[in-house]
């Protein structure tokens, strides 16, 4: 099982190095900063308070506020604070944060494109999602069964 969790995360960063590359050199994000971007353009409006956009993207809230500094100094990110608490601030992709996010969008297709092809299908990597993203007591499927 180590190995398995091991193999997995060796997979994810390798993935990520490839598509840091591209998306750093044409339009200076790195994937991390693609994904954070990503997620909040799925909220209604382009807007999150950064403790759901934490969650959608598997980091602390503070993570978060940290990896959107320097995404509003850029311009793709502005921050609406929170009238009685700073932690319940809001994010918002800008116009030029979307125009981004479509560019970086079409270089992500085109790495994932040229991914070696993998035998596992989309229903088991989301089988396999579901079941670490939920709580414990909730997973019906070990990991093992999810990819084999």
């Amino acid at each position: 099982m180590n190995a398995l969790v091991f193999t997995l995360l060796d997979i994810a960063g390798l993935i990520e190095k490839r598509l840091d590359r591209p998306l750093a050199g044409a339009r200076g994000v790195s994937f991390r900063e693609y994904r954070l971007l990503k997620s909040l353009s799925e909220f209604p409006g382009s807007r999150a308070m950064r403790v759901e956009l934490a969650q959608s993207v598997g980091l602390t809230p503070s993570a978060v506020t940290r990896a959107l500094k320097p995404l509003e100094k850029l311009g793709y990110v502005v921050t609406e604070k929170g009238e009685r608490d700073a932690r319940q601030s809001l994010a918002r992709l800008t116009q030029a944060g979307e125009i981004l996010l479509a560019d970086a969008d079409a270089i992500v297709a085109d790495v994932v494109a040229g991914l070696p092809a993998m035998s596992i299908s989309e229903g088991q990597l989301a089988e396999l999602h579901r079941g670490l993203a939920g709580p414990p007591a909730s997973r019906t499927v070990p990991l093992r069964a999810a990819i084999v």
